[in-house]
């Protein structure tokens, strides 16, 4: 990584205490992952700082670091290496998941697949895990035993998502794929910094718990925005999925309802939808359908979930934070 890269590591949360140690937190992680990164052979590290130097969001961290203000320790040493091996387990998913999409970009950047090959792109990702596995074992075994079980969910989201959803109900193999595919891994970051912080048992599990809801939140919403937004506002092509032949959550509700709408909506997805006039045709029915309302209601559930767990945590900046975190996301549909 080239040090004249820089991340944005500044984050508003609203309050300039709370923004200001999450953002130091977050600068902290960005320094520990290129330092663990940059060992070994020089084309070891080539392929693997390929894709984190790439950035992203750093979600996971962020997250990690304001769970860990509910403890007494918020944002130490401990934390920050917690939030980093989160971050790299990511960005290892990240080249396993462009693998199996056989994508050519990702981040902005080739993709590592497209770039190398795909044996390459899985050894990349494997030495990321080496590091992770590293860093884990300078903190404890249950952290090691706690991400084994994140890390077993997030194989088993991606097993499921390949093999597809067969005999059972496609919205609940939907869920079950977003649950382990995205959400497990925000919701280990809210445990972890809860749990290295020095919370207590009840708050590490509520910030799993509110880390998992709103990965759900996070996923569905980009899902619905795919298809329902408009392109001028949020700079994407509507539609994109369903182009792949990807049924996210409120086409899979459109495609359950009855009468006309239903009807002519499971003849035009079949598949992958080639041509543009079959993308509108489709993009049409689903403004038409229930589709987009029937998924606000399981955002608006998994909204509860955080509210609900809230409660179980004391009201500070970083709860208020948090909230603000989800209401923001669900406010992006419009």
């Amino acid at each position: 990584m080239s040090h004249g890269q820089t991340h944005a590591t500044h984050v508003d949360l609203g309050d300039p205490q709370l923004s200001e140690r999450i953002s130091a937190g977050i600068a902290a992680v960005e320094e520990l992952l290129h330092h663990e990164i940059d060992r070994g052979q020089d084309f070891v590290k080539e392929k693997v700082s390929h894709l984190s130097s790439a950035g992203g969001k750093r979600f996971r961290p962020m997250m990690a670091l304001l769970a860990s203000e509910f403890g007494a320790r918020p944002g130490s040493p401990e934390v920050v290496k917690a939030a980093t091996v989160v971050e790299m387990v990511h960005v290892a998913t990240l080249y396993h998941d462009d693998v199996m999409d056989e994508a050519e970009r990702r981040r902005g950047v080739e993709s590592a697949n497209f770039r190398w090959t795909n044996s390459v792109a899985i050894l990349a990702g494997d030495v990321l895990l080496a590091h992770a596995s590293r860093l884990m074992s300078q903190l404890d075994t249950h952290t090691v035993e706690h991400f084994s079980e994140t890390f077993e969910e997030l194989v088993t989201g991606q097993m499921r998502e390949t093999i597809g959803a067969g005999e059972a109900n496609a919205v609940e193999h939907y869920m079950a794929v977003i649950r382990e595919k995205t959400a497990v891994l925000i919701a280990s970051a809210g445990y972890l910094g809860a749990y290295h912080a020095g919370a207590t048992p009840e708050q590490a599990a509520a910030l799993r718990q509110i880390g998992g809801a709103i990965g759900m939140i996070f996923q569905i919403v980009d899902d619905i925005i795919d298809i329902f937004s408009d392109s001028k506002e949020s700079g994407k092509t509507p539609g994109t999925d369903l182009r792949e032949g990807v049924f996210t959550l409120p086409v899979l509700y459109a495609l359950e309802e009855e009468g006309t709408v239903g009807d002519e909506l499971r003849g035009l997805l079949t598949g992958p939808l080639g041509d543009d006039a079959s993308v509108e045709r489709a993009i049409e029915l689903l403004r038409q359908s229930g589709g987009r309302e029937k998924a606000m209601n399981d955002v608006h559930g998994y909204l509860r979930v955080v509210e609900e767990q809230l409660s179980v945590l004391p009201e500070c900046a970083a709860s208020e934070a948090l909230r603000q975190l989800a209401d923001y996301t669900v406010r992006r549909v419009g």
